[in-house]
């Protein structure tokens, strides 16, 4: 019988795209009798699967995953809200003794729901006039702003996300306190958790890459994108950040060829897992396996087992 919802950890599965996570995450599912939890912030939208690289429900060896597919690409998504839809997951799961096995790339996401993470309120008039001034003078002049004002944020922050950019401005507007002083520190809402990285080596992280980004665009991807621009995906706020999915939109507004699209999605792609690996590297508590090391499934419940 399991245990009473105290006794069932929380496993994150994490690292670079393309590193080998998702199957990890299927085997401790398996091994563990959990379920997954996806906290892949693309992958919540209804239509962004080749992209994404969304398992097909074929592919989830009969395990079920939460989190996927639940909004369209108009509507917005932040981290505050993926942090409620997620941690109510965890603890639905918890209660009926299913292990929550999340799996994603993003530190941000990840620690947000992982850790102490509280998020300050917001100011609409503050945001629209912040929001007008990015689109009037950009993001990196805003982010040299961000710079002056708290230059910790600003260090987390890459200079062409906008959206962040704002936000960071808006809370030191609206608190009066640096942003980084509301981001999460490295302590877990609940002891019971573990975090399980994906180690792998920069030259074969590469040519995964360049092998799934190939695959992507032989599997249909301009026409996922086109398909998606008719319902509406220019007009969002989330998904269009996408990587893939903008230069693909490009190519199909005749701004780049389909060689070019394909090779800066490649770039792209190699320049985000570069920074996955660097946030994810910062975090002493990960448990990390090699990524071809034939034992990888063991060590990691051997993790998971030293918190129980």
């Amino acid at each position: 019988m399991p245990g009473p919802p105290d006794d069932v950890p929380i496993v994150a599965v994490v690292g670079a795209t393309a590193s080998g996570k998702t199957g990890l995450s299927l085997d401790l599912a398996e091994r563990l009798g959990g379920e997954i939890v996806n906290t892949d912030a693309m992958q919540v939208y209804r239509g962004m699967d080749i992209g994404t690289a969304k398992l097909a429900e074929p592919e989830w060896r009969g395990i079920p995953h939460h989190l996927l597919d639940t909004l369209t690409v108009r509507d917005t998504a932040t981290v505050a809200q993926f942090q409620g839809w997620a941690r109510a997951t965890c603890a639905e799961l918890r209660g009926r003794g299913a292990t929550p096995v999340l799996v994603g790339g993003s530190a941000l996401y990840t620690r947000a729901i992982l850790d102490r993470f509280e998020f300050p309120g917001t100011d609409e008039d503050v945001r629209r006039e912040l929001e007008a001034e990015l689109d009037r003078i950009g993001s990196l002049r805003l982010h040299r702003r961000l710079a002056e004002q708290d230059p910790d944020a600003a260090a987390r922050i890459i200079p062409e996300n906008g959206r962040r950019v704002v936000r960071a401005l808006e809370v030191i507007a609206v608190t009066g306190r640096p942003y980084s002083a509301s981001l999460p520190v490295l302590e877990y809402v609940d002891p019971r958790t573990v975090q399980i990285g994906v180690d792998i080596d920069r030259p074969t992280l590469d040519a995964r890459i360049e092998r799934r980004v190939v695959h992507m665009f032989e599997l249909g991807f301009v026409d996922e994108v086109a398909r998606l621009l008719d319902e509406g995906l220019a007009e969002g706020v989330t998904a269009p950040r996408a990587i893939g999915y903008r230069e693909v939109a490009a190519y199909l507004a005749g701004e780049l060829s389909l060689d070019e699209a394909r090779l800066r999605t490649t770039a792209a792609t190699r320049r985000f897992a570069r920074r996955q690996d660097g946030w994810f590297r910062k975090d002493p508590r990960i448990v990390w396996v090699d990524h071809d090391d034939p034992d990888r499934v063991e060590k990691a419940l051997n993790a998971v087992e030293a918190i129980r």
